[in-house]
C-alpha cells in the first residue's frame, strides 16, 4: 500500500512516517510533499494508492487539487486536517475525497482510515455522513450542484478568463501568478465539474450562468 503524505508541517509529516512504518507492514510512505504543485508532481511520479492530504498548504487550500488527485488512478484521497468547518469538509468529499479525518485522531484511527479508504470504502464521522445523506435527498438545480463543486481558486480562474478571454494560457497564468502547468490542471478540473470541453465552452457557460463575475 503506497502512501503520499501532503502537509507543510515537517514535524507532523515525520510523525506520520514513523507511525505508518511502525504500525502496518502493509504500508509504505513513497513520497511527501509540502505544496499543492509538489503534491501533483509526486502523485504523478509515484502513483500512490492513498494520499493523506492537509487542506492548508502554505496558504493555499488543498481543496484545489482534490479533483486532480482523485482522477489519477489508483490514487484515493484521505483528507487529514485541522479544519473544522462542516461546509469545507463536505466540499472535500464532493470534490472526490474518499474520507475526512481530523488531525487529533488516534494513531489506530489513522491507520484504520487509511486501510478502509485503500479498500474502496468511505471514511466519514457520523455528523458528516448525516449531512451528506441529507443533501442527497434534497432536490437541487443540477447547474447549482455543478457550480457548488468549484473551489475559490477555480472561480478566480473563471473570472480571469471572462476578463481576458482571448489571452493565451501563458498570459492567463501570469495574471494568476501560477504556472501554465498548474493552470492546465485547474482547467481540466473545471471542465470536468461543469461538463464543458474547452475554454470557449467554459466562457460561454460562465456568461450564460453569470459565473465568475467579480464580487467586488
Amino acid at each position: 500500500m503506497r502512501i503520499l503524505i501532503v502537509d507543510d508541517h515537517p514535524t507532523l509529516v515525520w510523525g506520520l512516517e514513523q507511525l505508518i512504518a511502525s504500525q502496518s507492514p502493509r504500508m509504505q510512505v513513497v513520497a511527501t510533499a509540502q505544496t499543492a504543485q509538489e503534491a501533483l508532481n509526486k502523485a504523478s511520479a509515484h502513483r500512490p494508492d492513498v494520499v493523506l492530504l492537509d487542506l492548508d498548504l502554505d496558504g493555499r487550500s488543498g481543496l484545489d487539487i482534490v479533483p486532480v488527485l482523485s482522477t489519477q488512478q489508483p490514487c484515493r484521497v484521505l483528507v487529514l486536517t485541522g479544519e473544522r468547518k462542516p461546509e469545507v469538509l463536505d466540499q472535500a468529499v464532493r470534490l472526490g475525497a474518499r474520507g475526512v479525518l481530523c488531525k487529533d485522531a488516534s494513531a489506530q484511527t489513522v491507520i484504520k482510515a487509511i486501510e478502509k479508504v485503500h479498500d474502496g470504502q468511505i471514511w466519514l464521522d457520523r455528523a458528516s455522513m448525516a449531512r451528506m445523506l441529507g443533501a442527497m435527498h434534497q432536490p437541487k438545480d443540477p447547474e447549482h450542484a455543478r457550480q457548488a463543486m468549484l473551489t475559490q481558486r477555480e472561480r478566480k480562474i473563471i473570472e480571469t478568463i471572462l476578463t481576458g478571454h482571448g489571452a493565451a494560457n501563458k498570459a492567463l497564468a501570469a495574471r494568476l501568478f501560477i504556472s501554465e502547468h498548474t493552470l492546465r490542471n485547474h482547467l481540466s478540473a473545471i471542465y470536468h465539474k461543469l461538463g464543458v470541453s474547452n475554454r470557449l465552452a467554459l466562457y460561454m457557460y460562465a456568461c450564460q450562468h453569470s459565473l465568475g463575475e467579480p464580487t467586488g
